[in-house]
């Protein structure tokens, strides 16, 4: 039994990644249990698994004490300084008290114990592994779907793909492979709980990210992101340097980059545009594709009108007001945009007044 545990702890410390020490200490505290449990004794006790042979042996443990009152518990002075002189009052002896049928014991206990270990080892690890990647994308496959909500395989672990996380009207069929953004990790006492989402921000960010080697280096920087899953996004982008166009970057060459992310978000339109630190500038660019003719800001209560052409009126406020929706949740301004010929004739009014 005792070489076979051994090469157990040495196999789950290579294929699982459980230290062996981890079941070594794991074992001898069930052994304590196993022992008082089948001799029916309640003395103090310590089991040590050697960890060269795997040969167990088992240690009563008393207190040296003036005058005994609990001979499970303590022993005299005197009984102790026959042991070993080297004894004094409050001095712990231990003392070899191993049953001969005790291996039985222990095997039957040191199997249970590492099939527990094993399990509480791996979802451990598995939590450490993906409480450090919330905020990222993982990619997974489609398990299976219970009322509504999608289980995803990540390889090492379950993930929930919850119906207020997805994308309206979006498909998900078993055995499909999606990417998802991990948005919380809960400890629970059967395993981490993963929950993924496709409509938060963070995935379009972390999307881009990975598709477009500026922003990974930093070359190119995301400063904001606007969205309406599977409808349409903005984005803003910043280069310090002069010689990098970021709007640029982020298309691709023949727009290949931006593709595979609206690909991924099954045709979810993206919208990029240049960030500025001029207000009226950055304000005109969120409305893209309209063209603007002025802008005025209002610092005080952060508010801005927007004058542009008769015929690009419906195009700047989009289906449903969705342009000037997003625009304003990019550049956190709030947008009344207005065609030339109602800022025409508002000035009139004014005039007139």
């Amino acid at each position: 039994m005792s070489t076979e545990l051994l090469s157990a702890f040495e196999q789950l410390a290579r294929e699982r990644g459980i230290a062996a020490e981890v079941l070594f200490e794991a074992v001898e505290a069930a052994l304590i249990s196993a022992y008082k449990r089948n001799f029916g004794t309640s003395q103090n006790v310590r089991v040590v698994m050697d960890r060269e042979t795997g040969a167990i042996k088992v240690f009563a443990r008393k207190d040296v004490v003036e005058t005994v009152t609990d001979n499970k518990q303590e022993i005299s002075l005197e009984a102790a300084k026959a042991i070993d002189i080297a004894y004094q009052i409050g001095d712990i002896v231990e003392q070899e008290v191993t049953p001969k049928d005790f291996g039985r014991i222990a095997a039957q206990n040191a199997k249970q114990v590492v099939v527990q270990r094993i399990r509480e080892a791996e979802r451990s690890l598995v939590y450490d592994e993906y409480s450090n990647r919330e905020n990222d994308i993982v990619t997974g496959v489609v398990q299976r779907i219970e009322q509504r909500q999608v289980f995803v395989d990540l390889g090492k672990a379950e993930a929930v793909l919850p119906p207020t996380e997805q994308i309206s009207g979006e498909p998900y069929r078993y055995g499909e492979r999606i990417k998802a953004y991990i948005v919380e990790v809960k400890k629970l006492p059967k395993g981490p709980q993963i929950m993924l989402s496709r409509t938060h921000p963070g995935l379009l960010r972390r999307l881009f990210e990975l598709e477009v080697p500026e922003i990974h280096d930093g070359i190119v920087e995301i400063k904001s992101v606007a969205r309406e899953p599977g409808l349409r996004s903005k984005i803003s982008v910043h280069s310090a340097d002069e010689n990098v166009d970021p709007v640029g970057s982020c298309v691709g060459h023949k727009g290949l980059r931006v593709q595979m992310i609206v690909n991924e978000l099954r045709g979810e339109k993206i919208d990029v545009v240049r960030w500025s630190e001029n207000p009226e500038e950055y304000i005109a660019n969120a409305l893209s594709p309209a063209k603007v003719i002025a802008v005025e800001v209002y610092e005080a209560d952060k508010s801005s009108r927007v004058i542009v052409p008769d015929y690009q009126l419906s195009l700047a406020i989009g289906r449903e007001g969705q342009n000037a929706r997003l625009a304003a949740k990019l550049t956190g301004w709030k947008i009344d945009i207005k065609s030339e010929t109602q800022a025409l004739m508002m000035q009139g009014e004014a005039e007139e007044s």
